[in-house]
């Protein structure tokens, strides 16, 4: 059978492809816009984690290493201790130095919420 709108068809299965990755969301967190890690953890896996995971590879994590190189602060993001949510909230929208902004069209406010939250726990 041929395909009638094949970008359709493409961007069904990527839009189903997220859900998968991201994992079953509960009514009651969708209903209370509760933050949730296990979401966040997802989330960050997919944005988040190319540039600052642990590793070689990472520029996020390498430009991290660098700037706190002598005072004991982890370079990974998710070995921190001290992210309150605002702040990863903040530097996700607006971007810091090399890393840019990420605009709602790519990591919603919810999602952005439960990266918040699994990096603040």
């Amino acid at each position: 059978m041929k395909m009638r709108y094949p970008a359709l068809a493409a961007l069904n299965a990527a839009l189903l492809g997220g859900l998968i990755v991201m994992g079953p969301l509960t009514r009651d967190a969708l209903a209370q816009g509760t933050p949730d890690q296990a979401r966040g953890q997802a989330v960050f896996n997919h944005w988040c984690a190319p540039c600052h995971a642990a590793g070689p590879g990472h520029p996020g994590t390498q430009g991290l290493e660098l700037k706190y190189r002598d005072s004991g602060v982890p370079a990974v993001l998710e070995e921190r201790k001290d992210l309150a949510p605002e702040f990863v909230r903040t530097i996700v929208r607006q971007g810091m130095f090399s890393m840019a902004p990420f605009r709602k069209t790519e990591i919603t406010d919810a999602e952005l919420a439960d990266i918040a939250a699994y990096l603040s726990k």
